[in-house]
């Protein structure tokens, strides 16, 4: 996709299973591009400078704001022996009126048009960080019918236990993306999705999206309170936040 950025008109899907049950899908804007590849960008998004719609390298691979971006991910795949990795890619949201908020993005590694490892970078909301780096022991394609697992040993939401695991599952296509998260531990869990078009981004995409989501993050931050609340109401019972792991790599 070399310089261009495409824009992801998405759907998020939540729904929490157990004892006390919770649901929710609400509309969410991604933005998918090569970090490594020679901006050619619409003059609306800018990168590492204040505009309406962008991105910060260091919003991304590291600590919050702290981020080395594209560099620490070429780190990490060396680390865990993986070499030969072709262009990367980010699936993330952007910056609006200069916030951001991520709960997950993906970083997507391909040995030519083949997606070979993902690393999905989650971040809660209480400023911490930790990542999974997903692929095949053989590092054979990933494709839409391939489930990739994760022992879950991040703390995200207050209303959940550290304990369980992750099956992850990617489709990734010129015109549209799926992502879906289904964790279970025990008789619970949860399942989260991110669907939509993938489609070119352009100054009138951001300036539409701005308008029917004029908040950007900060709406995504209103909603996760807002569900906790309602999670609260509920009685589903608050977890403190442990300390993160030391590894901010896991498997």
């Amino acid at each position: 996709m070399s310089g261009r950025v495409d824009h992801i008109d998405g759907v998020t899907y939540h729904g929490r299973r157990g004892a006390v049950e919770n649901a929710f899908r609400y509309s969410i804007d991604y933005v998918l591009f090569e970090p490594e590849a020679k901006p050619a960008w619409p003059s609306l998004f800018r990168r590492n400078r204040r505009g309406l719609a962008g991105f910060y390298d260091a919003d991304h691979g590291g600590a919050p704001g702290k981020g080395r971006g594209a560099p620490w991910v070429r780190d990490v795949l060396a680390a865990h022996n993986l070499h030969d990795m072709g262009r990367i890619e980010l699936l993330t949201q952007p910056r609006v009126l200069g916030h951001v908020f991520n709960p997950v993005s993906f970083w997507l590694i391909y040995q030519g048009d083949a997606l070979t490892v993902v690393i999905a970078e989650v971040t809660n909301t209480f400023g911490d960080r930790h990542s999974y780096l997903c692929h095949h022991p053989d590092l054979r394609p990933i494709t839409a019918q391939d489930t990739l697992e994760a022992q879950k040993i991040f703390h995200v939401s207050p209303f959940q236990d550290v304990t369980g695991s992750y099956s992850f599952r990617f489709d990734i296509r010129p015109d549209k993306i799926g992502v879906w998260i289904d964790y279970r531990a025990g008789n619970g869990g949860m399942l989260a999705t991110l669907t939509g078009p993938r489609r070119p981004l352009s100054n009138a995409t951001i300036l539409r999206s701005c308008l029917r989501r004029p908040f950007g993050s900060r709406r995504v931050l209103a909603l996760i309170h807002w569900q906790a609340l309602k999670l609260w109401i509920k009685r589903a019972g608050y977890r403190p936040r442990p300390e993160p792991p030391q590894d901010e790599v896991s498997r």
